[in-house]
């Protein structure tokens, strides 16, 4: 029999904090595992990819499973190939890489159906966290407190769990952004379409990298003509003047490490599709100018040290956070989780299950990171010097291909 440290009467209970995918996982695999689970996120709406596409990996579908959902392959996007074009167009590399693409939107719905409304609380913006021996309270911003065995960390990088367990940890910018987009099919020039529809294409403009590929389409639909485009370009960005800059809204507001996308300003928009004529391959320009609202989003990344504090733990990007490179940020979720549920169903307390549940976790955290940084370098940043990794970095077109958004390395 599994030992929990609680009478075999007792109810075990959880309080996730952080309503997206990595939270619901998380989530899903306590409750599977025989613990009462309630999930609270600060948003009062309903969360929403806002443009994002995600390159999976087979890991994130062991992930799932384990989670009870069983995702239909056939949900998203086959890629069999990547491509990398110059700047005027004209392939230089290619390569095999069979991936599924997805988008957001679809992947949240999948995790966040098994939730009816009763344990899934919206408009809940943590403040501050009690603990005592025998509990943990969760306490908000409109009053209300929440109280349980447990209180999983896993609202983003910006996470306030994180701010309140363990202030020093702050994300550390990596000097550049990216800039994302997602654009109906059916709205991409013939010659855009034809050229990277169906494939992983890169552009590699010197100190930039830009990487489009198709996800499913509104309802997950994957007919050709109703899928859409995401769009991912990376490009450097000075930390203490062009940066600020771009988070300031109309208002004159500068807005802390990000800023919401209504309120990126129409000419930061416009200089970016400029740019996009005069740096990347038509092909991919194309694409950009066929987005009718792309985002911004500074690069960011932190390692931690610790995970358990007492009855909290923190779990995917609240823990760690990578640059987007290796495409992991959702599977490195679930696969916290993964580990959370399985040590504490091996250890008699709490307190000994994250214990072992951070010393599994942060040597892997740590590799992830410095992949990411690694895979970052070849973007022309005023890097911070520990950032700085071995001049020996492959920068080819074909090394670019072949080691971006893998979990193999």
């Amino acid at each position: 029999m599994r030992r929990t440290g609680l009478p075999q009467s007792a109810a075990r209970t959880a309080i996730v904090i952080g309503g997206s995918i990595g939270g619901l996982i998380a989530g899903l695999l306590l409750r599977r595992a025989g613990w009462q689970v309630s999930i609270y996120e600060r948003s009062p709406v309903k969360l929403a990819g806002r443009g994002a596409g995600i390159v999976t990996h087979r890991e994130l579908w062991d992930c799932l499973f384990a989670a009870g959902i069983d995702p239909s392959m056939e949900d998203g996007v086959l890629v069999d190939e990547r491509v990398c074009l110059d700047i005027e167009g004209h392939e230089i590399e290619r390569v095999a890489f069979p991936q599924i693409m997805q988008s957001w939107d679809r992947l949240f719905g999948l995790v966040r159906e098994p939730w009816g409304e009763a344990d899934y609380h919206m408009g809940r913006e943590l403040v501050g966290i009690a603990q005592s021996d025998s509990s943990v309270t969760a306490q908000f911003a409109d009053g209300s407190t929440a109280s349980a065995d447990l209180l999983v960390g896993a609202d983003g990088f910006r996470s306030t769990v994180r701010q309140l367990v363990a202030p020093q940890i702050q994300p550390i910018y990596a000097g550049y952004v990216c800039w994302r987009g997602m654009v109906e099919e059916a709205e991409l020039p013939p010659k855009a379409h034809d050229a990277l529809f169906h494939l992983f294409g890169m552009c590699l403009p010197k100190g930039e990298q830009m990487v489009v590929y198709p996800v499913t389409g509104e309802g997950a639909d994957t007919r050709p003509g109703h899928r859409r485009g995401n769009f991912v370009w990376y490009r450097p960005v000075e930390a203490e003047r062009d940066l600020p800059d771009l988070l300031t809204d109309d208002a004159g507001h500068t807005h802390t490490l990000s800023i919401p996308p209504p309120l990126i300003r129409a000419d930061h928009i416009a200089r970016l599709r400029v740019d996009a004529q005069r740096l990347l391959a038509p092909q991919f320009a194309a694409w950009v100018e066929a987005t009718k609202a792309p985002f911004l989003q500074p690069i960011y990344d932190f390692e931690s040290e610790r995970l358990g504090f007492g009855r909290v733990v923190l779990v995917g990007d609240a823990a760690f956070q990578a640059r987007p490179h290796i495409g992991a940020g959702v599977t490195k979720a679930g696969q916290d989780a993964i580990a959370l549920a399985d040590a504490l169903a091996r250890h008699d307390s709490i307190g000994a299950a994250l214990a072992a549940y951070e010393a599994e976790r942060v040597p892997e955290g740590k590799r992830i990171v410095r992949r990411a940084r690694y895979l970052g370098a070849s973007i022309t940043a005023a890097l911070p010097r520990e950032h700085v990794l071995t001049p020996d970095i492959d920068h080819s077109a074909r090394a670019v291909l072949e080691e971006t958004a893998t979990l193999v390395f």
